[in-house]
């Protein structure tokens, strides 16, 4: 059975209009990418450890650029594929508050530990507002007060 050509331009036509909303992204500019930028801030940065996951931060790096960068890690010891993605938007979604108040140049890498998997959205960010304030990066911005 082939398809409706009709609904499938209708399909295309609809993922090609998405705009997702850029208050809740993290811009392109402040994702860290390069495996060389998170094996840096990992090994030469200072750090916070928390219940359920630990913050890596190096101030101005080897290619530091005046943005922040903010990488995640979330291993396979987290959970399945699911499990890791949701608990990676959360973390996202809970950095886009935070990139606003981290120093120009900064670097940070949020790197969840098992417990993460079960977590709420207000434990995780409770765990990444007192680990960068622990590690005096920022007064801590939450979104409940």
């Amino acid at each position: 059975m082939r398809a409706d050509p009709f609904f499938l331009h209708g399909a295309v036509r609809a993922v090609q209009s998405f705009q997702p909303d850029a208050h809740v992204l993290l811009r392109r500019a402040t994702r860290m990418r390069r495996s060389r930028d998170f094996r840096e801030t990992v090994s030469t940065g200072n750090r916070a450890g928390r219940p359920r996951l630990v913050v890596h931060v190096l101030e101005g790096g080897e290619s530091s650029d005046l943005s922040p960068n903010v990488g995640f890690i979330v291993s396979s010891a987290v959970g399945g594929s699911v499990v890791r993605h949701r608990v990676t938007r959360q973390l996202r979604h809970i950095m886009w508050q935070q990139v606003e108040s981290l120093p120009e140049g900064m670097r940070v890498v949020v790197r969840a530990l098992p417990a993460a998997a079960t977590a709420t959205s207000v434990e995780l960010e409770t765990d990444v507002v007192k680990a960068l304030k622990r590690l005096g990066v920022t007064q801590g911005v939450t979104a409940n007060g």
